[in-house]
């Protein structure tokens, strides 16, 4: 799994080589386009939830959680609130920057709903050469 996500990025990154234009849209997708960073962002807009509502919701393990969430936090998108009164909870919710997605999420769902909607059964399950991709 590890192998493919570096895979992207190198391919990002070859991309933006080659188009200079297109390096603000590559930047953007590197931060936020790895599959659990975009769940847990889209996620946290129904508003400030604890690590195990999130981990319910998501359905991500416990570590991987851990880890988009601090590198959510570290990269400024989500927020983290310690409630120190028994019992102890954190709670994450969207920053500013996290909640200028929003707007940038709608429009993604209603690109799905219009183009990948209208797909059938056999080609929503491939990649366009016929393989399964891998998720």
């Amino acid at each position: 799994m590890e192998s493919d996500a570096n895979g992207a990025k190198a391919e990002m990154d070859e991309a933006a080589a080659a188009n200079p234009d297109a390096c603000p849209v590559v930047d953007s997708l590197e931060q936020i386009g790895s599959k659990w960073r975009l769940v847990v962002l889209h996620e946290l807009q129904n508003g400030e939830s604890r690590f195990n509502e999130l981990k319910r919701a998501t359905e991500a393990n416990s570590r991987t959680l851990s880890r988009v969430l601090d590198d959510l936090q570290e990269m400024g998108f989500v927020d983290r609130r310690l409630e120190e009164d028994a019992p102890v909870a954190t709670y994450y919710s969207l920053s500013s920057k996290g909640q200028s997605l929003c707007p940038v999420f709608d429009e993604i769902e209603r690109w799905a709903n219009e183009w990948l909607a209208a797909c059938d059964g056999a080609n929503a399950e491939t990649d366009g050469n016929g393989e399964t991709p891998t998720r």
